[in-house]
């Protein structure tokens, strides 16, 4: 049986070594050690994903306010880029595929996203081009672990209980 971890890395293109390049550096020391380029990321991300032309794509999001998408996404950027634990504290361990279970995260949906996603790196000049670069590896095999993910607990029906997941692990204090 193929792990999660080989399902992403086939349908995304990207090996896991360079999805988790992240962790061998401090990207958020490296763009200051500030909450704000994740903020100005996230929120040029959110803004892009509320106003999208796609309904059935705008729907996946319909439950949840933006301010709140917001915060949460760049919470959780901050602690798995190297920051402080801010998601964890605030909301208990990031659990990203049962986090996202209800949601219908399918290939489709997966590419719309990181479409945004990349559009919103583009455009976030507070993130340099190489953190950008190792940024968008690591989203596009997280975004595709999310599908792998939620496929198979559709099909098994019994949760992901035992699934390794290092796209949601809080980088290892230095």
């Amino acid at each position: 049986m193929q792990s999660l971890q080989d399902k992403a890395s086939e349908w995304s293109g990207v090996a896991a070594a360079d999805a988790f390049a992240i962790d061998g550096c401090n990207i958020f020391e490296s763009l200051g050690g500030t909450p704000q380029p994740f903020v100005d990321l996230s929120t040029n991300f959110y803004t892009r994903v509320y106003e999208d032309e796609e309904e059935w794509f705008r729907e996946i999001f319909a439950g949840s306010k933006k301010e709140d998408a917001i915060q949460n996404q760049y919470e959780f950027l901050i602690q798995r880029m190297g920051g402080p634990p801010l998601f964890s504290e605030r909301r208990g361990h990031p659990a990203l595929i049962g986090r996202h279970r209800a949601f219908p995260v399918t290939h489709r949906a997966a590419e719309r996203w990181l479409h945004h996603m990349q559009q919103a790196l583009d455009t976030t000049e507070s993130i340099d081009a190489d953190s950008k670069a190792k940024m968008m590896k690591f989203f596009r095999h997280t975004a595709y672990f999310l599908v792998a993910g939620l496929e198979t607990t559709r099909q098994h029906s019994h949760g992901c209980r035992g699934t390794a997941c290092k796209h949601g692990a809080s980088k290892p204090a230095e």
